[in-house]
């Protein structure tokens, strides 16, 4: 790369239950960026405030104006930023719309593409209008009423209820009687001001991760996933053992093949950027589109680090292809 190392800043933290997993994300980042190309440093941005976490081992805030920050007197500005935050603001759109304003190369996708992905409703509307196949769904807004019956009558028991704006499964319930339906949706509700009942799908729950740049283009393997627990919620994730995490998945070369190209397919209607990972669950071989993560979990223990290395990329492999294709654009 460049002459002298990249000042690179990995934002991390933010204001959702995902704090603690975006923080792990993070430290493992920084952990595997080789230091000849990159100068990184973690940013923790909360609702406290925006810190960055020095090699003195201070921290010291950021200026909100320009991102820069001060130290022994002198002002310093990164290069560039790795977007690490799971849920808002860094994977609504909020931080990605923050970075366009003030001209900072960020990773991930822009804005737009940030919040529309984060609303799983809206995005599963607009992908089902270009065909793609997602699960049948309903919204439910906070304080607004809704008929038990009518959600029973159209998605049908068992289903899901899900916040509609968040990741790692938080907040998220299966619902295997009417009388679980009001419990579901006030757990969801503590999470985000819409939730969305879905209707539950069938089959072998799968994940690809994939990136795309001006001059490259990466499809990992698929990964199977096999919860312990009742679905893959936030402990199977998080807790080693609750989950069987297979790659490549054991499904067909057609079969994956199908799931790749349509991840490729889902990536360019959504205008994504980066890295990303689509979740699917196999019906009969044919994949259900579940959600788009934008801010993918780069921990130890996350998938896609594990399918980059399968596919012979290191994480500062990944994010050296990722940064360059930021700065360029």
């Amino acid at each position: 790369m460049n002459s002298s190392p990249l000042n690179i800043a990995i934002v991390a933290g933010g204001d959702s239950s995902e704090y603690e997993v975006s923080i792990r994300s993070a430290k493992n980042i920084l952990n595997n960026l080789n230091p000849a190309d990159f100068d990184a440093r973690m940013v923790v941005i909360s609702k406290q405030g925006w810190t960055v976490h020095d090699n003195d081992g201070l921290d010291y805030p950021i200026n909100r104006h320009d991102f820069s920050w001060q130290s022994n007197g002198k002002v310093r500005h990164f290069d560039a930023v790795i977007n690490s935050i799971h849920g808002t603001p860094g994977e609504n759109g909020i931080l990605p719309a923050y970075f366009e304003l003030i001209g900072m190369p960020f990773t991930g996708c822009r804005s737009f593409a940030s919040a529309l992905t984060f609303n799983k409703f809206h995005c599963n509307q607009v992908l089902k209008n270009s065909g793609i196949n997602v699960s049948p769904s309903i919204l439910i807004r906070k304080d607004h009423t809704f008929d038990i019956n009518n959600i029973i009558e159209n998605i049908g028991i068992p289903c899901f209820v899900k916040p509609n704006n968040g990741g790692s499964s938080c907040g998220t319930s299966r619902v295997n009687h009417p009388g679980e339906i009001l419990s579901a949706l006030d757990k969801a509700l503590r999470e985000d001001r819409e939730a969305i009942i879905e209707k539950l799908l069938v089959g072998t729950e799968v994940t690809c991760g994939l990136l795309k740049t001006a001059n490259a283009r990466e499809v990992f393997p698929v990964t199977e996933i096999i919860s312990k627990k009742e679905f893959f919620d936030y402990e199977a994730k998080y807790t080693p053992g609750m989950s069987d995490e297979i790659t490549p998945a054991r499904i067909s070369a057609e079969t994956a093949r199908s799931v790749q190209n349509l991840s490729l397919l889902i990536y360019d209607l959504l205008d994504c950027r980066g890295v990303v990972r689509m979740d699917y669950i196999l019906v009969d071989k044919i994949p259900w589109f579940l959600e788009v993560n934008t801010v993918p979990g780069m921990s130890p223990h996350s998938i896609v680090p594990k399918q980059a290395l399968m596919s012979g990329l290191s994480l500062n492999e990944l994010f050296s292809i990722l940064l360059r294709d930021a700065m360029s654009a």
